[in-house]
């Protein structure tokens, strides 16, 4: 706010313009208690009559007693003679007790009060500025025409104000003039003489009684002053000085001012230029390291002010020092803070660009080449690169990478990294291996920082990993770690949906016949041990890791393949469901890996499978376009004991909607399709239902339970045939 004043305060001539503007008793008692007497709104509206005191008689003196709340305690302040006058008037005219409220409405109104007051000045005398001002303006002309017209001491200032430091007045103390501190420090170069009621000024007293001397002290009770003689040796201090360095006057008096440097600050001359420069240029403000008695550093600004007498001859220094060490603290805070935020920032704008290539990808290859790309233009890590869990010959074939040459990974990977023909991650739950103290020349380039390696998984299944390296210090701290996981979970999980998406696209497909011997699988191990035969009738999805078997087992009993059941980790329930003559019905629910999840998470699709004698026979789907090596060598990572056997390229078979309504209209009877259409049409299978099966069986003349005889049979129909048509020739209707 500046309205012909200080920058930040209104002027006298100003403040009287916003009090012209006030058409009540009401505002302008409002508008003279917050810029006369410095009351906040939110204490005007806990005011009653009953707070004013009359504390002197002769001339009559008056305080208001201001009513604390949960922040700020009771407090006192200063109620001039014509105010008090206006107040009493007010409260007379209005029939208030002792007890009542002042204003009994709340702070905003009050603030709305007096920016209704400004905006009526503001129009009448033409001066736009005037609408800004608000009650915290008017505060702060209490406290600059206190501090500068009225020279009020500014503790006084303080108390009567309610700020809780002297920094909120510092803005209302000009720099004294050369004329002014030399004026000030007069004092110092005549006699101590006694004074009515008091004694002599002891070592370490404050150096003058000057006005000016004596605002610049209590701006701030963190201000120490020390005075030195021309040749830069103490001659006296005040209190807040031998407070702030640990010395009792006596101890100091007499001594170089370079006592309270650092050795290396005196080895380097600072004292001695910091006391030449105050005589070219009074008031120049130094920071640096400060000694305390017991030897322990702290951080101060010290400004040194050159004492000339009225003949312009040098007689010493005044050095204003301030400690300042917990505002440096609260800075290096501030930066190092701002240096984490920054580093996140940037790991979260890397995050997302990994995101978007993982949106942006077609197929597994652009897919990595993609997220490498975006790992390294984040800014994040110099370089990144991805392998796959396949080898050629024995040896990892690298994929893709940016920021590094292919050929280099060799030189640069740790030798606790390098992995064995399992392809599987070095960590096997997925979490983040670190390496620290990795050197290698990468080209014409020395890199000497961290490695960070992630597995590319999804569900039970390792595709390959991702590894990072960065020279930063600050790398891969448990937050940067878990987003790597995050990344690695991401990745995998996009692999296997292309894969996935690529199978169900083609419109040819390669047939895959793959053996398994690896007795790991539950059903390899029981085939083998009871010599039976399990045949895969369907398999249905429940979790990411756990699968529904249906099953026909011939060759042994169900209780016989239950009780190896019970004793194998991997399975977690078994019923039977038909118990026929020559072979019956089962049902496994599996939790963990198995080779038909590990194919199904690398894009394959299980049509028949045949367990029998230790052995697994699988017949897989995948699109023409999918690296069956990659298939094949990602499920030998996980079954070592598996192998391909047989494939074949044929067409994938389409059913059109035309063909699934035919095949459905032959199993349904007229009553079975007339109950499903009936119940259909009105709302039986909405939720919540708009018809009861009560209300359709009413509405076709028949008993409830035979309809739902016929929706049952039906509903068997339907899922039939779609469920058979399904396995025999594809996904469903077109």
């Amino acid at each position: 706010m500046n309205v012909a004043g200080d920058a930040s305060t209104l002027s006298s001539r100003a403040y009287e313009t916003v009090l012209d503007g006030a058409e009540t008793y009401r505002e302008a008692l409002v508008v003279r208690l917050c810029g006369e007497v410095g009351l906040r709104p939110a204490e005007l509206v806990r005011l009653t009559v009953d707070d004013v005191e009359q504390v002197r008689i002769d001339p009559p003196r008056y305080l208001v007693r201001i009513p604390g709340d949960e922040d700020r305690g009771r407090r006192t302040a200063y109620l001039p003679t014509h105010v008090e006058r206006e107040l009493r008037r007010y409260a007379r005219s209005n029939g208030l007790t002792a007890d009542d409220r002042i204003f009994s409405v709340t702070p905003r109104r009050l603030q709305m009060l007096v920016s209704d007051v400004a905006d009526r000045a503001s129009e009448f005398h033409d001066e736009p500025a005037l609408a800004d001002v608000s009650t915290n303006d008017l505060r702060r002309f209490f406290a600059r025409r206190a501090l500068v017209d009225h020279d009020v001491n500014p503790r006084a200032v303080k108390a009567a104000g309610g700020w809780r430091s002297f920094e909120a007045l510092e803005t209302y103390l000009r720099d004294p003039t050369d004329s002014e501190l030399v004026d000030a420090f007069e004092a110092v170069e005549r006699p101590s003489q006694m004074r009515s009621g008091e004694t002599n000024s002891r070592p370490g007293s404050a150096v003058s009684d000057d006005s000016v001397v004596r605002l610049l002290l209590a701006a701030s009770d963190r201000y120490a002053l020390v005075r030195l003689d021309a040749e830069g040796y103490v001659d006296r201090w005040n209190r807040s000085a031998a407070a702030l360095f640990g010395y009792r006057a006596g101890e100091i008096v007499g001594t170089h001012v370079s006592t309270f440097y650092t050795d290396d600050a005196v080895d380097d001359g600072v004292p001695d230029r910091v006391l030449s420069t105050a005589l070219e240029e009074s008031g120049h403000e130094v920071d640096g390291w400060r000694v305390h008695e017991d030897g322990t550093r702290f951080r101060a600004t010290e400004v040194v002010v050159a004492l000339r007498d009225d003949h312009g001859r040098h007689r010493g220094f005044a050095v204003f020092v301030r400690d300042v060490s917990r505002t440096y603290d609260r800075i290096a805070k501030l930066r190092a803070d701002l240096e984490e935020l920054e580093r996140r920032e940037r790991v979260a704008r890397c995050h997302r660009d990994v995101t978007r290539a993982l949106l942006e990808s077609d197929d597994h290859e652009e897919l990595e080449t993609n997220v490498c790309t975006a790992l390294v233009a984040g800014d994040v890590y110099a370089f990144a690169w991805i392998d796959r869990s396949t080898f050629t010959d024995g040896r990892r074939e690298w994929r893709a990478s940016s920021g590094i040459q292919p050929g280099d990974v060799d030189r640069i990977i740790p030798k606790e990294w390098r992995t064995d023909r399992s392809g599987r991650s070095s960590d096997p739950e997925g979490r983040v291996t670190v390496a620290s103290g990795v050197s290698a020349k990468l080209g014409g380039d020395a890199f000497d920082g961290t490695l960070a390696r992630v597995a590319l998984s999804s569900g039970e299944t390792t595709y390959g990993t991702l590894t990072v390296g960065t020279d930063r210090t600050d790398a891969f701290e448990e937050d940067e770690r878990r987003w790597l996981e995050t990344v690695g979970r991401q990745v995998g999980a996009a692999i296997g949906a292309i894969r996935r998406r690529t199978h169900m696209r083609s419109d040819r497909v390669v047939e895959l016949e793959i053996a398994c011997r690896d007795a790991d699988s539950f059903f390899v191990d029981a085939s083998d041990r009871l010599g039976c035969r399990f045949e895969l009738d369907s398999l249905v999805p429940v979790a990411e890791s756990t699968q529904l078997y249906y099953l026909q087992l011939e060759g042994a009993s169900p209780a016989e393949a239950f009780d190896l059941a019970v004793e194998d980790a991997s399975v977690e329930e078994f019923r039977l469901i038909d118990a026929g003559k020559s072979s019956s019905r089962v049902e496994f629910v599996l939790e963990g890996p198995s080779p038909a999840l590990t194919l199904t998470e690398y894009g394959a699709t299980v049509t028949e499978a045949v367990f029998e004698d230790g052995t697994t026979t699988i017949t897989a789907e995948c699109g023409v376009d999918a690296d069956i090596r990659t298939i094949v060598d990602g499920l030998r990572a996980v079954y070592p004991d598996s192998s391909l056997i047989g494939k074949r390229e044929t067409e994938r078979a389409v059913r059109t909607a035309r063909e699934y309504r035919e095949g459905l209209e032959d199993r349904l009877t007229d009553r079975q399709e007339a109950a499903l259409r009936a119940a259909y049409f009105a709302g039986y299978y909405d939720w919540p239902r708009e018809s009861t099966a009560e209300e359709v069986a009413d509405a076709m003349g028949v008993t409830s339970p035979t309809l739902h005889s016929h929706l049952r049979k039906g509903q068997h129909e339907l899922l039939r045939t779609f469920f058979d048509g399904l396995e025999a020739t594809g996904p469903g209707p077109s």
